[in-house]
């Protein structure tokens, strides 16, 4: 390996670790909104692939990691995944162990990181020799994945009837920009179609705006008040296997195991199903939360890691809602990436390794450290400085720049539409995962119901 292209490396985790620690701690942030624009945008810039695969792995440990301090000082998740773990973080605020959850989620996602990254590596080897198998049949997979996913919907019906009518808008407004010229014929619009679908709740929001009689109707809550505890620095240097009790230790470990070998299923639903399970039976509500979200914690960190790392080296094709979704572009970023010349292709064996020990080695060291020692007066700079909506409009202008650059101003229209149906279809429960897979699915589902008529 070149020394050069390991500083290179070393200094993406840097920047991935610091600009994620900083965005995890901001509340509300979807953990796909703000990893794919950023990670698609490295792509396109054309820097070296081992270099982007680092900074992928920094941020999404870095961004796993803080994610949790919100919930833990004000109740508020700080992305999606940290949802379930709210009303545990506040049993254990109301006991004035704010600063107890804290150590034990970022523990708890340390010890994710530990028992994935191996397993992952171990799982995507043993899964290499069915890969032409399974590359073969991905339009069918990516159906049945769109199919498996919305049956495991808060709403199954509802999404599985969506399925063929949003394929038809995709599909739809590829052919019609062939009709008129906007790009040449065959041409797979994607890039900007996928980013729509990622900020379609904004779009949608923001279009609701607009009408007057929706604005007035709109609650007003006035000014939130968050009240930190006092400092609790934590003394020494952080150690997660002496801040996890032995019972912790092992439920996390246990946890990060499952969620690595179920990589292909929901992460937020297998967090909330293994996390109630495992501390069903603990009685003190104090040791039955900390419980709870050590091992919750250490399940998404698991579960984004394998679901990242086993379909990019087994397979090339995003066979998972992590890879589908955050992960996307390292998968499919025309023209750079495509499902036929991507990561998978261009990278060996030694240069996941390389990228994976150096990303989660830097964002470990770095952001553990942080969280640990300077959580809350990290969080009370985040909250008072950090505007959620300011980042909101950076991402907005991003996709609509990387719209314009796919198709020029109509395809601008054309996602925003895409956007406002796939925010109103988020918001009737139909998750991220079945949209995602119809979107890579709709050219086969398009022309299989074409060929029935």
């Amino acid at each position: 390996m070149d020394i050069a292209l390991i500083i290179q490396m070393i200094i993406a985790a840097v920047a991935g670790t610091f600009i994620y620690t900083i965005i995890g701690i901001a509340p509300g942030t979807d953990e796909t909104a703000v990893l794919a624009p950023v990670t698609l945008v490295l792509v396109l810039t054309g820097l070296e692939p081992i270099v982007i695969l680092t900074f992928f792995i920094a941020a999404i440990i870095a961004k796993k990691l803080t994610d949790s301090i919100p919930v833990a000082v004000a109740g508020i998740p700080g992305g999606v995944m940290a949802a379930p773990m709210v009303e545990h973080a506040l049993v254990l605020k109301k006991h004035g162990k704010s600063d107890l959850s804290i150590r034990k989620m970022a523990s708890g996602s340390v010890i994710g990181t530990i028992v994935a990254v191996p397993l992952s590596l171990l799982l995507a080897n043993a899964l290499i020799p069915f890969s032409d198998v399974i590359q073969t049949y991905t339009n069918q997979i990516l159906f049945g994945g769109a199919i498996i996913l919305a049956l495991m919907s808060r709403n199954r019906w509802i999404a599985l009837a969506s399925i063929v009518p949003f394929a038809i808008l995709i599909q739809g407004l590829r052919y019609l920009y062939w009709g008129v010229g906007v790009v040449p014929e065959g041409t797979n619009v994607f890039i900007s179609f996928f980013l729509g679908i990622t900020i379609g709740p904004v779009i949608l929001t923001l279009f609701e705006l607009l009408n007057k009689d929706k604005r007035k109707a709109m609650n007003r809550y006035g000014t939130k008040t968050i009240t930190l505890n006092k400092d609790n620095r934590y003394k020494g240097i952080p150690n997660p296997f002496k801040i996890l009790t032995k019972q912790e230790l092992s439920i996390s470990t246990l946890s990060s195991f499952f969620g690595s070998i179920l990589f292909i299923l929901s992460p937020v639903g297998i967090t909330i199903l293994l996390g109630e399970l495992v501390s069903s039976r603990v009685k003190d509500p104090v040791k039955k939360s900390s419980l709870a979200i050590s091992s919750m914690d250490a399940l998404t960190n698991a579960s984004y890691i394998a679901g990242t790392l086993i379909p990019l080296i087994a397979l090339g094709i995003p066979l998972s809602p992590v890879a589908i979704g955050p992960a996307n572009a390292l998968f499919n970023a025309p023209p750079v990436f495509t499902l036929e010349h991507n990561m998978h292709h261009i990278l060996s064996n030694a240069d996941f390794v390389w990228a994976v020990a150096i990303g989660a080695i830097v964002a470990i060291v770095i952001t553990y450290f942080i969280i640990v020692k300077y959580a809350q007066q990290i969080c009370t700079f985040v909250f008072k400085w950090v505007p959620h909506e300011a980042m909101l409009g950076l991402f907005f202008g991003l996709v609509l720049l990387l719209a314009y650059m796919d198709g020029g101003l109509v395809n601008i229209g054309g996602v925003l539409l895409i956007g406002l149906v796939a925010g109103f279809m988020h918001r009737l429960g139909i998750n991220y995962g079945v949209q995602f897979m119809v979107l890579y699915a709709a050219p086969w589902i398009v022309t299989q119901l074409a060929s029935l008529s």
